[in-house]
Formats: structure tokens, C-alpha cells, sequence
């Protein structure tokens, strides 16, 4: 591999040392190649910085890891530029989880009113990044792995000359998982997810080389204890394809929003409660002599990002691999305008992310992702240039929304919550 500079934006994050482990773990294709970490809080990031040299050491790796504060820097000369960062941490994330919740309303990261919110702080950082790579690294990908992977997608595509790919590892995974809880091996299936990202659908899927809905079909027949997998499992029967599990916050409405209004606590919550532990047990390991990641005590798990680092491998590398990404549709699945971002697989090497065409999105769910891809278009406007208004337009489009005075209430109490962290034209 020819050696090249990738830059790492939100490098100081709960994540950063598992995406770090995912690059050394590969080192064998980055030989020779600089991760630029990047952040905005200098402690965490120089703790990052530390912890990762000594993990690259510990595991012979030839990759040079630096860090700074200063964002044109880290991007100079860059060939692959990683994104994935969270405007106003996990306490804004709690905003977007709670306050739709006290209206009547399902409170998600990506889905609904907390993941509009999420995108227009998104955009906001993304709109200033792909401006300092038009300046200092024009020719560099961006790697996004910045929810909502779609949204961010469409407003970079739509708006600047990068060329930006978004990731997520759902597509890979969410064959596996429904398979999984109905006691069947993970490792036996193969399916092809596509439509948009945390709304993709199987075009195809089997298990050990046979359909694998009829036997979703029975497992459904003999019986399913668990709540969550029973309407996972029925919802993919009754539709003759796999959902991403993010389906059930519009096929189940109802019972997720009652179930999230139930709990004591919201997932970002949850997560706050363990931050203090996971910047511990990096602390510990810095200081180690060869440090190790603990699964339980890592945000994310030992090795974060795989997939970004996979695919980025397969451009650097010119593997011509195929893996599904977010990239801008360009008639490959005909369910989609052209210049829609869609989630497809996608065929990678060092001419780029190119989506294979000639797959279709399923008939019964194409009216629900034709609307959803609506709401994604008019979100990327919205948070990129948009005014107030148009940003109240798009927020009432999302299928989860749809009351105008509900949005409106909506997006006045969501705005001041954020106001720290949005252009002034969105307040």
C-alpha cells in the first residue's frame, strides 16, 4: 500500500480507542500510513493519542499516530478523511431521546424528531469540514460514520464537490441478528440489505443456501416468547423480507413509543452512566505496559468503525470488494430519484464507492422508503442552508412526525435545546 495520511475527526471520543484497535488490527494494509487524530477536547485527545501509540507499539504496527486540535491541519495532505462525531455529546442525544417523548412522540438518535435534530448538528460541523478539505485536501474521500449516515451523505453530495461514502455495519449485521434470536447460525446466512440506512430491506437472503423466510415463517408458527423478536419476525414474514431493526419505530409504533416511555432511563442515559468507566479503563491501559481493550469496558466494543476501516482498505488498497455503503444512488435502484443517497452494495476500489445496479427495493415497503427518502432530502436542505421554516417543513415530514402542531411545538422546544449547537437561521 502506498503510504497515505488519513485524518480521524472526533479522534478523542469514547470510540476512538476501538476504531484505533480496528486500524492496528489491519496494519498489515495501512503499513506505512498516518492517522491524523483530531478532536476538540485536548485532554481526551492527547489520552487517545497515547493509549493508541502504545497499542501500535505493543502490536509491531508501522502506523504513525498523531493528534491535534486544529482541524486543517489534521486534514492536510490527506487522502481518506473518517468522520464520526457527536455535536453536544450524549446530553443532546438525551434532548433528542426525551423531549420528543413528552409529546406524545418516539425519541430515537436517527429516527423521528431526535434524529432530525441529530442531522442539523451533524450538518452544521460536516458543512465547516468538507470546506477545510476543499482548501487543504480536495482530492480525499470522506469516510462518514456521523449519524444520520444518510442525511450527512445527501447534504455533503447535494453541496460540495467531496466525494463523501457514509457507513454503517447494519446492512452487515442485521441478517445475522434476526437469524441469531431464533436460535439459528449467524454464520450459515447470506442476505443483500439495501433501500436507506437503518431502513434497508433484503432483495435477497438465505440460510445454508435455501430461502431463509420459510424458515422464519416456522420458527413464527411454532412460536416466539420475546416481544421484540416476535414482531421482528413477524414484520419480515409478513413482507417476505429481512427489515432492519430500526423498522419497528414505524410498523410498531404504538408499543416502542409506550415501551420507551416505560423505561426509567434513555439510552443516552444509560451511556453517561458508563462514560466515567470507559475514559478509566483507557487511563489504566495507557499506563499499561502492553495495553489490552476490555470488551465490557469499551464504548462500542474492542474494535469500533470495521467496516470504514474495511472499506477504506479496499480504496487504498484496490481490492475490488464489495460492501454495502451510503453513496448517491445514480439509477442504481430504480425505486430512487437519481441523486438520492441510498444504501446499496456497492462495488469498492481505487476508483471509489460505486453502487451495483439492477436490485430492487421490496413492493410492499417501497411507499414507506419513498417517503423516508422525502424527509431525507428536504433534512439535508434544511440543515445545510435552509431557514426555520423550511427546517419545521422537513421535520413535519418524517413519517413519525406528521402532526404540524405537534412539529412546531417540537421544533421550538428541540431548537433552544440545541441552540449552542445549530446556525442561527434554525433557531
Amino acid at each position: 500500500m502506498a503510504s497515505v495520511k488519513i485524518a480521524y475527526i472526533g479522534g478523542g471520543s469514547t470510540r476512538a480507542p476501538g476504531t484505533v484497535a480496528s486500524f492496528i488490527r489491519q496494519a498489515q494494509n495501512f503499513a506505512g500510513c498516518e492517522i491524523a487524530l483530531h478532536d476538540l477536547n485536548p485532554e481526551r485527545l492527547e489520552l487517545v493519542r497515547r493509549l493508541s501509540v502504545k497499542m501500535a507499539e505493543a502490536e509491531g504496527a508501522d502506523i504513525r499516530i498523531t493528534a491535534t486540535t486544529d482541524r486543517r491541519a489534521a486534514l492536510s495532505d490527506c487522502a481518506g478523511v473518517l468522520s464520526s462525531y457527536r455535536p453536544g455529546g450524549f446530553e443532546a442525544r438525551y434532548q433528542d431521546e426525551s423531549i420528543p417523548l413528552r409529546h406524545g412522540l418516539i425519541g430515537q438518535e436517527t429516527q423521528g424528531a431526535g434524529g432530525f435534530f441529530m442531522a442539523l448538528r451533524a450538518i452544521a460541523v460536516a458543512r465547516g469540514l468538507v470546506e477545510d478539505m476543499e482548501q487543504v485536501c480536495p482530492d480525499a474521500t470522506l469516510f462518514n460514520y456521523t449519524n444520520p449516515v444518510n442525511i450527512v451523505a445527501q447534504a455533503v453530495a447535494d453541496h460540495s464537490p467531496i466525494r463523501v461514502v457514509s457507513l454503517c455495519e447494519g446492512p452487515i449485521v442485521f441478517p445475522g441478528e434476526i437469524a441469531e434470536l431464533v436460535g439459528l447460525d449467524p454464520a450459515k446466512v447470506r442476505a443483500v440489505m439495501l433501500g436507506l440506512n437503518h431502513a434497508c430491506w433484503s432483495a435477497e437472503a438465505e440460510y445454508d443456501g435455501q430461502p431463509m423466510l420459510p424458515l422464519l415463517a416456522r420458527k413464527l408458527e411454532e412460536g416466539i416468547a420475546d416481544d421484540w423478536t416476535r414482531r421482528w419476525v413477524s414484520l419480515a414474514v409478513t413482507m417476505n423480507s429481512l427489515p432492519a431493526s430500526y423498522m419497528k419505530y414505524y410498523y410498531f409504533e404504538d408499543e416502542m413509543r409506550r415501551e420507551l416511555q416505560a423505561k426509567a432511563t434513555t439510552r443516552a442515559q444509560d451511556i453517561l452512566a458508563d462514560v466515567p468507566s470507559y475514559w478509566q479503563h483507557y487511563h489504566e491501559q495507557a499506563d499499561a505496559p502492553r495495553p489490552t481493550l476490555e470488551p465490557a469496558l469499551s464504548r462500542g466494543g474492542i474494535f469500533e468503525l470495521e467496516v470504514a476501516v474495511d472499506v477504506m482498505d479496499a480504496v487504498f488498497n484496490d481490492k475490488n470488494e464489495v460492501w454495502p455503503t451510503n453513496v448517491v444512488n445514480g439509477g442504481a435502484i430504480a425505486d430512487f430519484p437519481d441523486e438520492r443517497v441510498v444504501e446499496v452494495p456497492c462495488l469498492v476500489n481505487r476508483q471509489g464507492v460505486r453502487p451495483i445496479a439492477g436490485y430492487r427495493v421490496p413492493p410492499p415497503v417501497r411507499g414507506l422508503l419513498g417517503a423516508l427518502g422525502e424527509y431525507q432530502q428536504l433534512a439535508a436542505d434544511a440543515a445545510w442552508d435552509g431557514t426555520r421554516q423550511q427546517a419545521v417543513q422537513a421535520l413535519n415530514s418524517n413519517p413519525l412526525v406528521r402532526t404540524l402542531p405537534v412539529a412546531q411545538a417540537l421544533y421550538d422546544e428541540l431548537s433552544q435545546a440545541h441552540r449552542a449547537h445549530l446556525p442561527e437561521r434554525l433557531w
